[in-house]
Formats: structure tokens, sequence, C-alpha cells
């Protein structure tokens, strides 16, 4: 029988562990740590996200029940006071490098985008954490409540998040998005939230296509109509110059499409800065804007972002971005694994098969060990 390590292993493998150390040598504050290093800590916080652990003694005590299981992860015995020191005074900047080292790993393995067009797709979106504000004081928001978000730039290639911010949530969604530098003829689709005509003025002469959706009270003056082919869902298709308020911030002309959807009969106005695509095409762009939101709704339900395991803002951010690594671990293993699995089910076996001897890509084709064949002497003495 061969062996086999258990089902985390190959997951932490994907982290070569010279690279991490390199990582946490570059990222270190202070003293130097002299009876635990940053690696027991990152096993100790992503074994959190996966075994969904209430809290730092839930951790510990977990690590410790599975102690004869994990020793070819590297991972020595952590105690609560080390971990909960490390985690809420050592930066959380080791784990954004991380992050930033899994991301390019994965650009490199994903496939690319549906559309035919050549320029590359992202989404901008936000989604805001509520914390308490009692609790975590750093995190103020309004009078009694306390929030961060998240800002993320997914790429429509495997839907990867390629920019990632976190800000306080009082910070408006589209102050991140003005320092996000993104490449020539790219195009960028956001909602109404990110409306700021000073930005679409730059993004335009940034060489960068952008889709919106127009907000119902913009003034507006139509300088040129398009034709609209016979039997299409595109209502009108315009070439506008913006008027009243705030309108010289963005003195482009841009492109207005309406598009009446087939099946709920929902109208709706986008606006682009791209004179070359089908109308159709602009308003399949604005709905692939909907996976954002999936991935949203993903690390949401499935990844440790809503309770937290400290209360400092370091610990916060500590916490948020291991949980983005233990994504593209998982999305890492999965096109690696050429399976053709969904994340879900990669997670939901890892959950249940975490401190388990298997192979993890047999375990992920489910493909079960062959039944015992009993001799011919044993099976008369049953008969």
């Amino acid at each position: 029988m061969s062996h086999h390590n258990s089902v985390f292993s190959p997951i932490l493998k994907l982290v070569p562990r010279h690279e991490f150390e390199s990582l946490a040598r570059e990222h270190h504050q202070g003293r130097s740590l002299r009876k635990i290093t940053r690696w027991p800590l990152f096993v100790s916080l992503e074994l959190a996200q996966l075994a969904g652990r209430m809290n730092l003694r839930d951790v510990v005590n977990n690590l410790k029940a599975q102690a004869s299981k994990h020793h070819h992860l590297g991972c020595a015995e952590v105690n609560r006071s080390s971990l909960t020191r490390v985690n809420e005074q050592q930066p959380a900047s080791l784990y954004e490098a991380l992050f930033g080292t899994l991301l390019a790993r994965c650009q490199g393995l994903s496939p690319k985008h549906r559309f035919r067009f050549k320029h590359k797709p992202y989404s901008l979106d936000a989604s805001t954490i509520d914390l308490c504000l009692s609790v975590f004081p750093c995190a103020d928001f309004r009078t009694t409540k306390g929030a961060i978000t998240l800002h993320v730039g997914l790429d429509h290639d495997s839907y990867l998040p390629s920019f990632l911010t976190i800000t306080e949530g009082r910070v408006h969604e589209v102050n991140p998005a003005r320092t996000l530098t993104l490449p020539k003829g790219s195009v960028v689709v956001f909602d109404r939230g990110y409306t700021d005509y000073a930005w679409y003025n730059h993004l335009f002469h940034q060489g960068v296509y952008f889709v919106t959706r127009q907000r119902k009270n913009a003034c507006y003056r139509v300088t040129e109509r398009h034709p609209i082919p016979a039997g299409s869902s595109v209502t009108s298709d315009q070439t506008i110059q913006l008027t009243g308020v705030n309108a010289e911030r963005c003195a482009v002309p841009l492109r207005r499409i309406g598009y009446r959807h087939p099946e709920t009969g929902n109208h709706y106005v986008f606006l682009t800065n791209n004179s070359r695509l089908a109308a159709r095409t602009i308003a399949a762009i604005y709905k692939e804007r909907w996976h954002i939101e999936l991935f949203f709704k993903w690390i949401e339900q499935n990844l440790k972002i809503k309770t937290f395991l400290g209360t400092s803002r370091n610990a916060v951010l500590t916490q948020i971005w291991v949980a983005m690594c233990m994504y593209l671990l998982i999305v890492h293993f999965k096109f690696m694994s050429n399976l053709g699995l969904r994340m879900q089910q990669i997670l939901r076996l890892l959950q249940l098969n975490l401190f388990e001897r298997h192979d993890l890509k047999v375990l992920l084709r489910c493909n079960p060990q062959p039944p015992l064949t009993l001799p011919l002497q044993a099976r008369l003495q049953f008969a």
C-alpha cells in the first residue's frame, strides 16, 4: 500500500517554503522570532479558513488533536499566546505579497475570456464587511457601526481578483478605482456607483475602454444616431455629449446604448467610450459583471471573512489576505488538476478530508477503491 500525506499537504505545497521564508524576512518587523516562525502561523490561519475554526483557542486545539498527522507540513506546535502576538504585531503585508505571488502563477495557467475581441475585460466592485464598532474601533464607519470594504478588480480570464484593496468602510468605492493603472486597450466594467465624469475622461485618455450604466438623472445631448439591426434587443444606439453640472470634466463624446432584455423585459441604458464593438456585445460585457457579485458571494459563504480571530486592524487585514491566498490556492490546484471540477466541490472535499491520508487527485476524481474479493474458501464459509 502506497504512502500518502494528508489531503492538506498538496494544497500547502503550492507555496514553496523557501519563497515564503524569503517574504517573511522581507516583511518582518521588530525583533526576530525565537520560538516560532511565520510558517506554522500561516498553516494555522489556513487551517482556520478551511476548517471554519471560531477562535484562536479552537485553532490551536484542532492542531494539537491532529499532531500525529501534520508533521510533514513543517508545522511546529503553536500556542495561543504566540499566535495572538504575531497575529497582532507582525505586518499583514507578508500575506499581501504572497497573494501577489500566487496570483501571478494562477494567471499563467488561466484560460482566456469567452469574448471574440482581444481586449482584456475587468469588472470593478466593492463589498462592505460589517464590524462591531465597540470591538473594532479602528474600523469606524458610522456613529454606531464599524466596517471595512474590499475593493476588487476581477480579471475575466478565469475570474481572478487581479486588483484587491482593503479600506475603511467610509472610503467611497470610486477612490481606489482612480488609483488603478489598467492595461491600455483593456475594457473595465462597473456599476453606477462609480459614476465620476473626471475619471471617465482619465480612462479615455489612458486608452482604456469602459462600460457602465447611465444614471437616470444624467443630462446629455444626442449628437448622432446609429442604425439598429431589425428584430434586435437594442432599442437605441447614440453618440452623446454630457451636459449639466460637472459635465465639463468629461468633454469627450460617449456612446449611449439602450437594451431591453429579451427574457425579463427590463430596459437598461449603457454608457461606453468604445465605438467599434456591436451594441449587443456592449450589453453582453456588462452582463459579465455579474461574475464579480458571484465572487463576493463565494468568499463570504465559504471563507472566514465575516468573523475575525483578532480585533486589531493588522489582525483583520491578516485574516482577509490569508483568506484570499486560500482562494488562489484552490484556484491554482483546480487549474493544475484539470478535472473540470467546481471550486465548491474541491473545497468541500478538502474540508471533509483535511487530515485524512489520501491522494487528493484520486479523491477529486471520486475514484473508489476496488471492492475486496474474498478467497473462494471464505465465500463458501459465508454460504
